[in-house]
């Protein structure tokens, strides 16, 4: 993208980038589900791929990252606090980076999930991808809030989306509990190594909507002040 565009699309829209952020952000999240299907084949090669291809979608938003904090205008006329922005952007790039070390850590040991847990396993993933899913539905949202003001049926509807992130997000505790008891019933028949990196994949997974919960605190923080 040619260095002036972005400052371009800022006059119409200071949020505009924010929002192709969380898209691409969302994106890479999405691609742990291949991952994680190609590890239960024990198909490193395809797993391989994959991660690739979530290295890939980092290393963009990475770069997205940086071009809007070095070109991100700072005048007094911004519908949005330019600080407001920055911090939407920080909690939503931690996102790409956390889907990026889970594949990582996966792949750098060729690290199977149990057979008993992989159904279980698919589900708590989902549930946390949905949580990014529906932070991204909210910051999606800014566009329609600038054009009411942060007034009238486009508030609720943020607030719903918002109330909806949190449930999800409760959900994911309620699974991770669940899976983590599942595996303490069988890691003493497992290599103890194995079972400490599951362990932290585990709780890998549930920072994924955790920390999209934190997009969308950050998005009620913008909300109240306006």
């Amino acid at each position: 993208m040619a260095s002036n565009s972005i400052l371009g699309v800022f006059a119409k829209s200071p949020i505009k980038p924010l929002e192709k952020h969380i898209r691409m952000v969302s994106k890479c999240s999405k691609q742990l589900v291949p991952f994680f299907e190609a590890v239960y084949a024990n198909d490193w090669s395809t797993a391989g791929k994959v991660r690739t291809k979530i290295s890939k979608l980092e290393r963009d938003a990475d770069d997205l990252k940086r071009q809007l904090r070095m070109e991100l205008p700072g005048g007094l006329f911004m519908p949005i606090d330019r600080t407001d922005i920055l911090e939407l952007l920080s909690q939503q790039d931690k996102i790409a980076n956390k889907a990026k070390d889970i594949s990582g850590r996966v792949l750098g040991r060729n690290l199977e999930i149990p057979e008993s847990l992989q159904a279980q396993f698919a589900i708590y993933l989902q549930r946390n991808i949905d949580a990014i899913a529906k932070a991204a539905e909210a910051i999606n949202e800014l566009d329609d809030l600038l054009q009411t003001g942060f007034r009238g049926r486009e508030v609720k509807l943020v607030d719903k989306i918002i109330h909806q992130l949190d449930e999800i997000e409760c959900e994911t505790d309620i699974l991770q509990v669940t899976i983590r008891k599942d595996l303490l019933a069988i890691e003493d028949d497992m290599n103890p190594i194995d079972v400490m990196f599951l362990y932290q994949i585990f709780d890998w997974v549930g920072d994924l909507a955790d920390l999209a919960e934190r997009v969308g605190a950050r998005l009620e923080i913008l909300l109240a002040r306006k």
